[in-house]
């Protein structure tokens, strides 16, 4: 009879043969099962999410570059309810901090002035949701993207208990901007690319179950217009919007001595590469939040971008495409084009919509009456649709208490080197998704989930970096 040595010398031995064999099995059933695109990409997918998920700070990287890259991903196969990545990495994240206060490392929660009116918003949220359910058939997709949409809201109140110090948030913001930067880099690529080509390319997609009808879009999705640049986001709109967000972020970083990246160049590099993305997204809410944001941060600190915003300005006039952008815009402004009239009709119907029900309005399947319709170009209109008036109120009590707080902290905050740039920043970013928010719907819309929580993320970070500033004092 053979027998199998079991010295300790060769336990170390054992160990990995028994692990390559599992390792083996496991890819050959993949590949079996998926195919070896499909199943390379589940096993790669399943070591990052470990290795990502291994501690709330790395789950949080990887939730923010799902949203700026990968942000309609699922899963690249389906069940009956397939989760998206964001639904795994978000779950992954509560569930870390749930065991966090289950295993006594966590006794406290840090609070802020602005908790108990988010607080509100969500419970009304959930009521009309309750409520408007009899107005549409609640499916499981339904109701996953609506829990997604309470988890997004509350993951503002887990950022500003964990962001204990300055540091992390320094770190969490290099991963916004690297991914922001990324995604904006592949949308140039995308763009400049024969169309055939970006096609073919965006279809690939599909392994993760992405769109694989009109990848490619056009200025009011008429192919003999300009074509678009959105990148992964499937939406140029949304493309451009997330790109204004980082771009905000960054603006405080060209004109300090301590840049993020040690140097000042990686973030002119970044910071320009985001704007020649948004021109080219012809999203014209997405360019006046980023010129919007840039004023703010020189109307409180560096005063001496203000000459960005004027070769930022040149830059759109005498660009190639500066005619077709130009003419693009300015018949937005005087509501010319197809796209604005067909907001204002949108706003008109809201309007209807939000008379007849003006409290709680209809939540979030539908609408119980047959002649007209839950959805509008405008968060704010497209609240008060879903959660009504009431809702809409307690949402905007609740940003006025975040931005409030924040300015009547800004001078500790603007006189800490390190905190400085970072306040700026997310504050600066906040706001060019309010002015988004005007023109636009998703940061608010069910179907739109990584925009939602990027945005309650920006929520968080703000009220944590001011709780910072508020020590100082």
């Amino acid at each position: 009879m053979i027998q199998i040595a079991t010295s300790r010398t060769q336990y170390p031995t054992l160990i990995v043969g028994i692990t390559l064999a599992i390792l083996s099995l496991v890819i050959g059933a993949l590949i079996a099962f998926f195919g070896p695109i499909r199943g390379f990409a589940i096993l790669i997918g399943f070591c990052l999410m470990i290795w990502a998920l291994s501690n709330i700070e790395r789950g949080l990287w990887a939730t923010t570059l799902i949203v700026t890259m990968l942000p309609f991903g699922t899963i690249p196969f389906r069940f009956v309810l397939t989760p998206t990545l964001l639904d795994i990495t978000l779950a992954a994240v509560f569930l870390l901090y749930a065991a966090e206060w289950m295993t006594g490392r966590r006794r406290r929660l840090i609070g802020s002035p602005a908790h108990l009116p988010i607080l509100t918003f969500m419970l009304l949220a959930l009521f009309s949701f309750v409520v408007g359910s009899g107005n549409a058939t609640v499916t499981p997709n339904l109701l996953r993207k609506f829990v997604g949409f309470i988890l997004n809201i509350a993951l503002a109140f887990l950022v500003v208990d964990y962001f204990s110090n300055q540091k992390q948030i320094t770190r969490l913001l290099r991963v916004i901007i690297l991914g922001g930067s990324a995604a904006a880099l592949v949308g140039l690529v995308l763009y400049l690319l024969p169309m055939n080509m970006t096609e073919q390319i965006l279809n690939t997609l599909h392994i993760i179950n992405y769109p694989t009808d009109s990848v490619l879009r056009f200025i009011e999705d008429n192919p003999t217009n300009a074509l678009r640049a959105n990148g992964t986001s499937v939406d140029p709109n949304a493309f451009g919007g997330m790109l204004a967000i980082v771009g905000a972020l960054i603006v405080p970083y060209l004109a300090i001595a301590r840049p993020l990246f040690d140097r000042r160049w990686p973030a002119w590099l970044m910071f320009g590469l985001i704007a020649a993305s948004i021109i080219l997204s012809f999203s014209r809410t997405a360019m006046a939040a980023l010129l919007i944001s840039i004023l703010f941060v020189t109307s409180l600190r560096h005063r001496k971008l203000l000459w960005l915003l004027a070769i930022t300005i040149i830059f759109l006039i005498f660009m190639p495409i500066a005619q077709e952008y130009s003419n693009h815009f300015f018949s937005g402004i005087q509501g010319q084009d197809l796209a604005t009239r067909m907001r204002l009709g949108e706003y008109k119907d809201a309007l209807t919509l939000i008379s007849r029900y003006p409290f709680f309005g209809v939540g979030f399947g539908g609408t119980p009456d047959v002649d007209i319709y839950l959805g509008v170009s405008s968060a704010y209109l497209l609240l008060a649709e879903q959660t009504g008036l009431v809702g809409l109120f307690f949402f905007m009590s609740a940003i006025a208490v975040v931005l409030g707080w924040g300015l009547r902290h800004h001078s500790a905050a603007l006189s800490d080197s390190s905190l400085s740039p970072n306040w700026l920043g997310i504050h600066a970013a906040l706001l060019a998704a309010l002015v988004i928010g005007l023109l636009d719907h998703y940061f608010v819309n069910l179907a739109f989930q990584a925009a939602q929580t990027f945005f309650w993320l920006l929520v968080g970070l703000s009220l944590a970096s001011t709780r910072l500033a508020h020590g100082l004092k």
